[in-house]
């Protein structure tokens, strides 16, 4: 559920990333991390934002230690390594030392779950800039894609999917 903090904080960074953007429509992940940086760290920045904000750095560090931790092939020629954690699902997580049978049957499981959802979002990611690409050079005068997306596929702002989200 998103809470109101932390839609604060997502309007913080997309207005950040705003003031950031360049002419051609780009920003520097790394300035927009300083940018933000500096803003949360500010004196009159209000409490409950600021818990928000350490309640994400510690998601943010939690999930990239999970992330280090994640079995990989070694040089030894195995993913096996003692100080390396399995994610079983609903955030349980087991030391790889400590792993049973019932936990590497479910690790098999969620695996090729995930692997499936992948798939299926490359999918969908080569499916749509085939499209694209097919229709840029169709239209041979359209240079930004929103330009193409209104031209050839018919969108329109009427999408409030997103136009709430950011409400002051």
């Amino acid at each position: 559920m998103t809470t109101t903090s932390d839609l604060r904080l997502q309007h913080i960074v997309e207005k950040t990333a705003l003031a950031l953007t360049d002419t051609a429509g780009r920003f520097h992940k790394r300035q927009l991390i300083d940018a933000v940086r500096e803003q949360l760290t500010a004196d009159d920045l209000d409490p409950h934002l600021r818990a928000a904000a350490l309640d994400k750095l510690a998601q943010s560090l939690v999930t990239g230690f999970g992330e280090q931790r994640n079995p990989r092939r070694r040089r030894s020629n195995s993913l096996f390594h003692p100080q390396d954690v399995i994610k079983l699902g609903n955030g349980i997580w087991v030391w790889m030392a400590r792993a049973t049978d019932s936990d590497l049957l479910e690790w098999r499981r969620l695996s090729r779950k995930n692997r499936v959802r992948v798939d299926m979002a490359d999918n969908e990611v080569q499916d749509y800039t085939d499209e694209r690409l097919d229709a840029f050079r169709a239209h041979g005068d359209v240079f930004y894609l929103e330009d193409l997306e209104r031209a050839a596929f018919g969108w329109t702002e009427d999408h409030a999917d997103q136009a709430a989200l950011f409400a002051p």
